[in-house]
């Protein structure tokens, strides 16, 4: 399968994807970070599946989600019949449930499911029984019950089941996981369970407050963002996937399956600008408890629950999808230092302010700790926006970050009457800017640069008048943005940068595919420099790289015509959202907007 041949199914505390096969070949349990129970993304079919499908084999015929849920409908053609194979994954209850209905369209279709359970990325094999009723799988801290009306078989280390669908029949399969050490949980009614589905995402959809164009787009990529939500915390993690290659046989190879800060307020506008407050709120708590402590242990990546250490190994076990190696798990980013994020924390809470979500006063006493170290420390070196693992750069894009946290800082005084030294952050702020536009912007060319000296340029520079730094229409901001169309579009898509360009270190030599959040920037800015219709054109091909089901990994490649990297990424989709409210005239106000998605150079 190809990355966009996948389908995402979700209960807002893990998610799985279905191939156009019928195949489940990546689902992690209990937690979108833990380890994955069925891992052939990654691999192959040892490293476990899930299969249901016509016994002839094949892609299906057509796939659609029922409306604005998460229920995923495909359907094969077969010379014996139509059959439909209905998924989805209730918002979770007692347990997790993967709930799997096919239903004989015409004719009789015979099926078959083959299981293959390995948990721990694909390397232990459970201990099976099969009951009267069902099936039972257990392995160390994992268990899972599989429970059907058909009669089930091993063979070779798999579990499966043959059978007839006729028109008019449906049969059930409901996979239900709960740790080995609790009590078996009830087993899920398949019917019900589709029934409470699609209630919920029904009802969900129906606080959508959007007037403007593109509204199917806008309708899948929310509910995809909602789906990406880890509902007991608020958290957003980047994608529920790990270790999709950026570029394919690769080594940019790296797990998603985390909350970056600086994404907070790219989210927060998205929800709040579509109707969705209570996941606003929940996403700015998540946002609070995960910083709280000295401002100077801040780092840019948590966990789902705001843990803060992620080491990173390797599964040298796993061949890697397509052979792209090695599979990363936990992320060595949360150890560097990335400037940018304190501005953003701050730009993300003066966004929550603005939108009349309440706060404690301790709150504002964390933004000024904040505020305290940003003070003296926005001119250290760091990683910049893009986790680079090379050498430390002055990143324009971090400086500019800094004086919007500042800047923030000065409107929460005078705007909103909270207390601060407000003449000594305007100084502060003076200073910042004095020094960006002295050390950054290359006259000659016209164009801020990405870090001092250097003669690249950097797609985050398109976000410098998005934070107010300087207007849309001022002739540097304008030369910029010039200069990244011409110097970073492939094919019309976006680069994030051109890793060698003036002396620049990725630790990596190859640039990956077409950031597809960078090129949603960049049709925000052709807009805003009355370039509306080529924004337009750009938005409309961004749309059209899609698949079937409306979703979008991290990046595009170009050169093989294909989707990249972690799929689906859920800050593609903020992209999208954002882009789409701007295009159409539905952003009332250009409210302070960063934010990057996701991960290394």
């Amino acid at each position: 399968m190809r990355i966009e041949d996948y389908g995402l199914l979700g209960d807002l505390q893990t998610a799985a994807l279905v191939g156009r096969n019928g195949s489940i070949d990546w689902l992690c349990l209990p937690r979108f970070d833990s380890p994955a129970c069925f891992a052939a993304l990654l691999g192959d079919e040892r490293a476990g599946y899930w299969r249901l499908a016509p016994t002839r084999g094949g892609v299906c015929s057509r796939r659609r989600y029922r409306g604005d849920t998460l229920i995923l409908e495909t359907e094969w053609d077969t010379p014996d019949g139509s059959v439909r194979l209905i998924d989805t994954m209730p918002p979770r209850g007692q347990a997790a449930d993967v709930v799997r209905v096919v239903e004989g369209l015409n004719g009789r279709v015979p099926m078959r499911m083959a299981l293959r359970l390995r948990f721990d990325y694909g390397r232990i094999v459970p201990w099976i029984r099969h009951r009267d009723e069902y099936l039972s799988a257990i392995a160390g801290p994992d268990a899972a019950w599989l429970r059907t009306p058909v009669p089930l078989h091993d063979h070779e280390l798999t579990t499966c089941a043959d059978f007839t669908v006729a028109a008019g029949q449906r049969v059930p399969f409901v996979l239900t996981y709960q740790p080995s050490h609790q009590p078996r949980p009830r087993f899920a009614d398949a019917e019900e369970a589709l029934r409470d589905t699609e209630s919920f995402w029904s009802e969900w959809v129906s606080q959508l407050r959007y007037q403007g164009k593109w509204d199917e787009a806008v309708r899948r990529s929310l509910v995809t963002v909602k789906a990406l939500t880890y509902a007991p915390t608020g958290g957003i993690l980047a994608a529920p996937t790990t270790s999709l290659p950026e570029q394919l046989g690769g080594a940019r190879n790296w797990d998603y399956r985390f909350c970056w800060l600086r994404d907070a307020t790219f989210v927060l506008q998205a929800l709040l600008g579509t109707g969705f407050v209570t996941e606003a709120k929940a996403w700015r708590e998540w946002l609070l408890r995960a910083v709280a402590g000295d401002p100077a242990d801040l780092q840019t990546v948590y966990a789902l629950d705001g843990t803060r250490r992620l080491p990173e190994s390797t599964l040298d076990w796993l061949g890697g999808y397509e052979g792209s190696r090695p599979v990363r798990v936990g992320n060595d980013a949360s150890g560097q230092f990335q400037l940018d994020v304190w501005g953003e924390v701050l730009d993300g809470l003066h966004l929550a302010r603005q939108a009349g979500i309440e706060a404690e006063e301790a709150v504002w006493d964390m933004q000024r700790a904040l505020l305290d170290f940003l003070e003296s420390h926005w001119d250290s070196p760091g990683n910049g926006l893009w986790e680079v693992r090379g050498e430390r750069h002055d990143f324009v894009h971090s400086k500019v970050m800094a004086w919007a946290g500042v800047d923030r800082a000065i409107e929460a005084v005078e705007r909103f009457g909270l207390d601060g030294p407000a003449e000594d952050w305007k100084a502060l702020r003076a200073r910042i800017h004095a020094d960006v536009c002295a050390k950054g912007f290359d006259g000659d060319r016209n164009t801020f640069t990405q870090f001092y000296g250097s003669h690249g340029v950097d797609a985050a520079l398109l976000l410098i008048p998005r934070v107010g730094f300087l207007p849309w229409h001022d002739s540097r901001v304008v030369g910029t943005i010039e200069a990244v169309q011409q110097e970073l579009c492939r094919d019309g898509l976006l680069l994030r940068y051109q890793p060698q360009a003036g002396g620049g270190s990725a630790g990596l030599t190859d640039s990956g595919g077409a950031f597809l959040a960078c090129s949603f920037w960049l049709a925000d800015a052709l807009y805003e420099i009355d370039r509306a219709g080529e924004a337009v054109e750009l938005f409309e091909r961004l749309l059209a790289l899609r698949n079937d089901l409306g979703l979008l990994s991290e990046e595009y490649d170009t050169s093989v015509g294909r989707q990249v990297g972690n799929m689906p990424q859920a800050y593609s989709h903020v992209g999208l959202i954002n882009t789409a409210r701007r295009l159409s005239g539905a952003l009332a106000t250009e409210g302070p907007t960063s934010g990057a998605i996701g991960n290394p150079a």
